[in-house]
């Protein structure tokens, strides 16, 4: 017996070595039961695979396989091999492409027969295309399909990113042409922003409307990161020049300040013209799309004269104890961009059909004409003539202009603000800098210089006593732009203490610096507690995601393709049998098609 057991365990022993030798091809209808789909009768029947199957299944991985009919008498009659190409996704069926096939294969003998005893071969399915319009869902839960909902916003639109892939070989993803068919590039009217958008720098998304970017996750920083930062420059940099006024005047010199603040303001205002300048310019060139949308805002498009007037600040700003005297083509280089946009916008207010003034004046319009004055002062103060003359009275015959638009409020002037908002502090702004830079021109803050100071004060007056014009409105980046107005009123009064020395102007300069440094003070630690602590400095910019033609929300579903997981087959079988050779299958077999 121990031998026999010994015998018995050697020959296992030896089996075992030759195992990998029953791996060529077990027919799966040797074995009972193995790989095939019960029948719903009680019979049993097994029949052979032919070669024919075997081979089929080795040259085509991807096919499903159909067993072989049997007449009644339990032989075998013939044999079909039926090879059905799956797509990659299971939600979809081609409806064209199988028919095809079972048009030529299938007989209604063999449809019974499958009723009755159905085997299938399960067989990996193919890479191919996948024929489901992918949704906002599957978009983050499905790493094939990427979010190419901002490729609309980049530069090359994707293009580029996809000659990587392609030389790096990877195929080619499915392409979402449903979600980005909202998305092109197109022109965005003025008007278009004004029916979409609402607030005092229309930055708030009407309820009826629809952005083409997603609202319920952030977006690129570049994409959130606007124009109006600008104004944070604006802000800082004319505090450098406030302090360096305090600490050269005749009238202030009782307080005693140095010149320190003024270095470090100047500083600071240096380092973040140029941090943010570069972010924008990484925006040009990346997300130029968006750069242009906000162009065609009728509120931001007057922040692009922001970088060039605070760099304007900065010339004027810049410490003694740095002891560099500016070169005057400085001034020519400055002044040569905002020469170019007063071209474009003063164009388009005088004739540009919805862009004309009447329709988008707001005090926002004020940046687009401060920037004539303050290059004015500068140009002056290198002792340049005709240039600073020139901008002068270009920016002059503008303000009266928009100065006269706003104050009228007509009908199409639907920009202005009904909410109370800082906003309205912009028109301070022109007249403050424009007396500055006439006294400069003169040599004498004479009759002219005093007329445009006269005004702005009594504009900073009638803002001051309203009291309800500091509640009820929420913190922006665009403030920055507001409080430049209030320091260069300062400016200008203790210029003008200079000339009429008395208690009244002494207590006025001493009062209006007083609120510019609080307000930029308090600017400045709200700026750092929404960047730094609530980290929601830099919100989606609604402002830019607005389609360029009116959408009906109703209309804006997203149709997804499918087909049922368990379409009978008795419906197809039935559609053979009565002789169905139309080419298309039944709105049954197709499946419901969820919209």
């Amino acid at each position: 017996m121990d031998g026999k057991e010994n015998l018995s365990s050697t020959k296992e022993s030896s089996d075992s070595e030759r195992l990998p030798s029953i791996f060529k091809y077990i027919a799966s209808n040797s074995i009972s039961g193995f790989d095939t789909t019960p029948s719903p009768r009680s019979d049993t029947a097994h029949f052979e695979v032919p070669e024919v199957i075997v081979d089929d299944i080795q040259e085509r991985p991807d096919s499903v396989v159909l067993p072989t009919s049997q007449d009644q008498t339990g032989g075998l009659s013939h044999a079909h091999s039926i090879s059905i190409s799956m797509p990659s996704s299971p939600t979809v069926f081609r409806a064209e492409h199988s028919y095809g096939e079972l048009k030529n294969h299938v007989t209604a003998n063999s449809c019974v027969h499958q009723k009755t005893e159905g085997k299938f071969h399960s067989q990996p399915m193919s890479v191919g295309r996948s024929y489901i319009i992918a949704t906002p869902d599957v978009l983050t839960e499905n790493n094939k399909f990427k979010d190419k909902r901002y490729d609309s916003f980049k530069t090359w639109s994707g293009k580029f990113e996809k000659q990587i892939s392609n030389l790096r070989g990877k195929p080619p993803e499915p392409e979402i042409e449903n979600l980005t068919k909202n998305t092109k590039r197109e022109v965005v009217p003025a008007h278009r922003f004004f029916d979409a958008l609402e607030g005092p720098e229309l930055d708030k998304l009407k309820a009826s409307e629809v952005l083409v970017l997603p609202e319920d996750k952030k977006w690129p920083f570049l994409l959130r990161f606007p124009v109006s930062s600008f104004g944070i420059c604006l802000g800082v940099s004319s505090q450098a020049i406030l302090w360096k006024t305090l600490a050269t005047s005749s009238s202030t010199s009782f307080l005693h300040f140095g010149l320190t603040v003024n270095l470090v303001l100047w500083c600071l205002s240096l380092a973040l013209l140029g941090i943010i300048s570069s972010i924008y310019i990484l925006k040009i060139i990346l997300y130029f799309e968006a750069v242009r949308r906000e162009y065609y805002h009728p509120i931001r498009v007057n922040f692009f004269f922001a970088p060039w007037i605070s760099c304007l600040f900065l010339a004027i700003g810049i410490p003694s104890s740095i002891g560099i005297k500016l070169h005057a083509a400085l001034w020519y280089v400055l002044m040569g961009p905002i020469f170019l946009l007063e071209l474009k916008i003063y164009g388009q207010w005088m004739s540009g059909g919805r862009r004309r003034l009447s329709k988008v004046a707001n005090p926002s319009n004020h940046l687009s004409i401060v920037g004539n004055f303050v290059g004015a002062l500068l140009g002056a103060s290198m002792g340049l003539k005709e240039g600073p003359i020139f901008f002068f009275a270009v920016g002059l015959a503008h303000y009266c202009v928009l100065f006269v638009t706003l104050y009228q409020r007509l009908p199409t002037n639907e920009t202005l603000p009904k909410d109370l908002h800082p906003v309205f502090f912009l028109f301070v702004a022109a007249p403050s800098v424009a007396s500055m830079a006439w006294a400069k021109i003169t040599g004498e803050f004479g009759f002219g210089s005093r007329i445009a100071y006269f005004i702005a004060l009594f504009l900073y007056a009638s803002l001051a006593v309203r009291i309800n014009f500091f509640r009820g409105f929420r913190f922006s980046l665009a403030w920055w732009a507001y409080t430049f107005p209030m320091t260069g009123a300062s400016i200008a009064t203790i210029r003008y203490s200079v000339e009429v020395t008395n208690i009244f102007t002494r207590i006025l300069s001493i009062a209006l610096t007083a609120i510019s440094i609080i307000t930029v003070a308090s600017l400045l630690t709200s700026t750092m507690v929404h960047a730094f602590v609530l980290r929601d400095l830099f919100p989606n910019d609604i402002a830019i995601a607005i389609s360029g033609s009116k959408i009906n929300p109703n209309k804006m579903d997203l149709p997804i393709q499918t087909s049922s997981a368990n379409a009978s087959d008795n419906e197809a079988c039935q559609s053979a049998s009565n002789g169905d050779h139309t080419g298309t299958l039944s709105s049954e077999s197709k499946g419901p098609t969820l919209v």
